[in-house]
């Protein structure tokens, strides 16, 4: 079994598609480590905030396994890929970490995820594995949560996923 780090969101009907993607990362993964939900403005276009959260889970799909059903996911819950890199989505959800693999490709999987740099991404995994160290830099995600040029960003916490 491995451990998956994942970074959700979703800004068309955001709470309603994340508590359903909750729902179904618990019901395939078990328990699941969620991060708080956070609202924080898109990135990339000018668009409704986003609701982002973090989930670690344990698998036993490869990461392209595991990739391809989140992709699917995805499809389940509206999500259209014809459209512009940054957009609006039903659901996003990608991994950022995969153990501590290193990874480039096939397609566009990448291990970890550049967009660890973004607080939409690292605000909530730094709350749930603040002492895991990134593959890629050597430092806990707590380090470089600190040191995010990112860290003043807007975020308030929108529901508790384990308390609703």
């Amino acid at each position: 079994m491995a451990k998956a780090y994942l970074s959700l969101g979703s800004n068309v009907d955001p709470e309603r598609n994340l508590r359903s993607a909750i729902a179904a990362l618990r019901e395939r993964f078990g328990d699941a480590t969620l991060s708080s939900v956070y609202r924080t403005a898109a990135v990339g276009f000018d668009g409704p905030d986003f609701l982002n959260a973090a989930a670690i889970v344990e698998t036993d799909l490869g990461p392209q396994a595991l990739n391809d059903w989140l992709h699917a996911l995805e499809d389940a819950h509206g999500r259209d890929r014809s459209g512009p890199r940054f957009g609006d989505r039903p659901l996003d959800i990608d991994i950022v970490f995969y153990d501590d693999r290193i990874l480039e490709g096939p397609g566009h999987l990448r291990l970890p995820r550049p967009e660890l740099k973004h607080a939409f991404v690292l605000m909530p995994l730094a709350q749930i594995a603040p002492d895991f160290v990134d593959p890629g830099s050597g430092r806990s995600l707590a380090q470089l949560w600190a040191e995010s040029p990112e860290r003043q960003t807007r975020a308030e916490v929108v529901f508790d996923p384990g308390t609703g």
